[in-house]
């Protein structure tokens, strides 16, 4: 196994493209070797909401596969990592990773996650929530993921919208015992009576 620390980060196509973005760009900080993977999906969902393109993300990760590269290396179990967070993680992502099914290498690279028994985080992104969602997320729970829900922490009194996204993505990697230097941890409440 290679001394170097590997994580990999999905990008799903579900709004929030930001997280996935600003986690690459933490993770390069922290000396993490990240393995991107973005659906088809996303590539449209990153142009609307943060103006940048394909390219310029895919630069952010030290290798990046496209999301129908069945042979990369993060499609094995023999490849080590430290997992994989999914940020954001779209309804139809999740229900592909609840269901075992992997219709992309997204998908499939959080199924060799769960299946070695590695930590997958799952930034789900939707509101309001049906049944199935629901039930999706219960279904990865009970598989050993981890549903981590983007939503901001307002006892660290963020000032500005990078804030919150980096206090719920410093969160995230604390799952990973990767320190980012972005959370405001909690020292209790101060004054009350």
């Amino acid at each position: 196994m290679s001394d170097k620390k590997r994580l990999v980060v999905g990008i799903s196509g579900a709004s929030g493209a930001i997280y996935g973005i600003r986690l690459l760009e933490l993770l390069e900080k922290a000396g993490i070797e990240t393995h991107l993977v973005v659906s088809r999906a996303a590539k449209a969902t990153i142009a609307a909401e943060t103006g940048r393109t394909l390219a310029e993300v895919m630069s952010l990760a030290s290798v990046s596969y496209p999301p129908d590269d069945i042979g990369a290396a993060i499609s094995s179990g023999s490849f080590h990592t430290l997992g994989m967070i999914v940020a954001p993680c779209s309804m139809r992502s999740l229900a592909e990773i609840a269901q075992g099914m992997s219709s992309s290498l997204l998908t499939r690279a959080a199924d060799v996650t769960l299946k070695e028994r590695r930590r997958l985080v799952l930034l789900v992104r939707e509101t309001p929530l049906h049944s199935g969602h629901l039930r999706n997320m219960l279904a990865v729970s009970e598989l050993g993921a981890i549903v981590a829900p983007p939503v901001p922490a307002f006892y660290s009194n963020p000032q500005s919208l990078e804030e919150m996204v980096d206090h719920t993505l410093g969160r995230a990697l604390d799952l990973f015992g990767i320190e980012c230097g972005r959370v405001r941890r909690w020292q209790g409440m101060r004054g009350s009576g």
